[in-house]
């Protein structure tokens, strides 16, 4: 062999083995630390995560975005474990403080470890929705910590190991989360609202049948054409609610509804004509022929109301109901309304509205009840009964002129009993009863 290739494959032995060293050298590197050492090495990457904005971290948290929508939160971690914290979850965005912890396990994770407003997710005896009693709303408040890409904090929650993201908030979060709580009143201030989808050429109409508890809704199709329907989550924003998943409408994607003040309509626009549009109405998108258990000659119903029962948690009263409600007892001097019952054809006293209260006094308005046959609802009238002043308010909700409309509801509430809704025809009253 010459000894121009014996120095050749010298040198490329060589070359060789200075590499398997490097390469020796640093898989030892990797593994130079005792499992707690790199545990407390994740912990410290974590927190000083935690503490590198300004600002703080949004999450919008979609718990389960099948049955229940978006809400915002917004944090400012300290060094010294305490967080400050907000949300839009009802209509105290105010900045509440609490404690919070990076435990190690089989991951890195944090845990929100005194109570605060992310913790209202995860509360199982307050429920949105019949199906999720004792539940609550799915959250979760111990996230495992999963590192940081393109800015954003990636965890995993502990309940049902979903991703969620920690963006980076800015000073506008801040000062902006009240704006979200006040398209939650602009949305839920209309019973009945409707979706409307215009594809540029062809507009379709849709029932809008909106949890406003829950930040879910399930649109079906007003058409006999079609069978599409859609189940929407939604966030609140500044400027209205951004669903998920998107809208899409001939290729396009629509999320962000923006309120418009003047028309009380939330619009997605497109181009080309496409557009969606959620928009209100009095009227219940599709009317039934539930009412005709209240019209004379059918056998004799109860109905009732009782405030220290699971119908007072129905997701169906409506926030009309529950105020003209507490708008009776702050004009009760000690005593307190407990119930509202409706009779219907009683067989010696006709139909009546009785009102329970909690020192055992009872009022009883007698009433008539009237069909609109055309409207598919009852009107229901004054018979005899002198009303008292603390109850005239919201009897003008009940005895509405322009009638009642009643629905029996696919739900159930704790027991057995059939659960019927009597909505106001002119307002956005409805009460939620027992049939009895």
């Amino acid at each position: 062999m010459k000894v121009k290739y014996i120095y050749k494959y010298l040198f490329l032995a060589l070359v060789a083995v200075i590499l398997g060293a490097c390469t020796s050298n640093e898989a030892e590197s990797k593994f130079d630390q005792t499992p707690l050492e790199r545990s407390n090495a994740r912990k410290k990457e974590l927190n000083d995560a935690l503490l590198s904005s300004a600002e703080g971290w949004k999450l919008v948290y979609y718990t389960d975005n099948t049955q229940l929508g978006g809400w915002t939160h917004l944090f400012k971690f300290l060094p010294n474990g305490k967080v400050d914290m907000a949300s839009d979850f009802d209509s105290d965005t105010d900045v509440h403080q609490s404690q919070y912890d990076l435990q190690l396990g089989s991951t890195v994770s944090l845990v929100f470890t005194t109570a605060n407003r992310i913790h209202l997710l995860s509360q199982s005896d307050n429920y949105p929705t019949a199906a999720l009693l004792g539940k609550g709303y799915l959250g979760d408040f111990q996230f495992f910590y999963y590192g940081v890409e393109n800015g954003e904090i990636i965890f995993r929650t502990n309940r049902d190991f979903k991703e969620i993201r920690f963006k980076k908030a800015t000073a506008q979060d801040w000062t902006d989360l009240a704006k979200n709580t006040v398209m939650g009143d602009n949305i839920s201030s209309k019973l009945f609202r409707l979706l409307d989808i215009n594809d540029g050429s062809t507009v379709s109409h849709y029932d809008f049948d909106v949890n406003y508890d829950a930040r879910f809704a399930v649109a079906n199709s007003l058409e006999s054409s079609t069978a599409k329907g859609y189940n929407i989550a939604y966030q609140l924003t500044p400027a209205g609610i951004t669903v998920k998943p998107e809208l899409e409408v001939k290729g396009q994607k629509l999320s962000d509804f923006i309120y418009d003040s003047a028309t009380e309509n939330f619009v997605a626009t497109g181009t080309n004509g496409v557009s969606a549009t959620i928009k209100f109405t009095y009227t219940p998108p599709v009317l039934t022929d539930d009412y005709k258990i209240a019209l004379a000659g059918q056998p004799v119903t109860r109905f009732g109301y009782f405030a220290d029962d699971t119908t007072a948690d129905a997701p169906t009263n409506t926030k009309q109901f529950k105020d003209a409600f507490a708008n009776v007892n702050a004009q009760l001097d000690g005593d307190a309304l407990m119930s509202v019952e409706i009779y219907f054809n009683h067989p010696t006293q006709g139909n009546l509205i009785v009102y329970g209260f909690a020192s055992g006094a009872s009022f009883i308005h007698r009433i008539n009840v009237v069909e609109d046959a055309a409207g598919k609802k009852i009107i229901l009238k004054h018979r005899s009964g002198n009303v008292p002043p603390f109850l005239v308010d919201f009897e003008k909700f009940l005895l509405d002129p322009k009638g009642i409309y009643v629905k029996k509801e696919a739900f159930k509430l704790t027991y057995t009993n059939t659960i019927y809704t009597f909505t106001g025809a002119s307002s956005s009253f409805r009460m939620t009863a027992y049939k009895l």
